[in-house]
């Protein structure tokens, strides 16, 4: 079952993002030429694809994890933010977390767009928070049973 619409543009030659199989929650996107990822480089790439959000959506854009596990290419900012009114085209910031040279070629799929509602809020200054069990206790502080 297919949710809102999801008004996409792409360039001439670039095909429309789409999901892999039926019931993932991901769009593949794919990038436009052919790169080269030194050990520890990072690069700009575009997908060619621009997109309009439904009102009270965002796209949330994560790396492939295949892509990452075989050959150490994730995204830079590990998630993406795509603002609903963002209208440019979606580009990725590849980053090479192998020890190896890694080329891609153009039409590889890098990262999958998630959409989803989002809650905006009405940021408000208090001076105190309200108490919880855990309160102020950071990372770590649950415990490992």
């Amino acid at each position: 079952m297919l949710g809102r619409k999801l008004n996409v543009k792409v360039e001439e030659g670039i095909e429309l993002p789409r999901y892999a199989h039926e019931g993932d929650a991901g769009l593949d996107l794919r990038i436009k030429e052919d790169v080269t990822l030194e050990p520890g480089q990072r690069m700009l790439v575009g997908t060619g694809v621009a997109v309009e959000l439904p009102p009270g959506c965002v796209g949330l854009v994560f790396p492939r994890s295949g892509l990452a596990s075989k050959s150490g290419i994730t995204l830079s900012n590990a998630v993406g933010v795509i603002d609903s009114g963002y209208r440019g085209e979606i580009r990725a910031t590849l980053l090479n977390v192998s020890g190896e040279i890694v080329a891609l070629e153009a039409g590889t799929r890098v990262m999958q767009m998630v959409v989803m509602p989002y809650v905006p809020c009405e940021v408000m200054g208090v001076d105190e928070l309200g108490d919880t069990e855990r309160g102020e206790d950071g990372f770590g502080s649950t415990g490992v049973e």
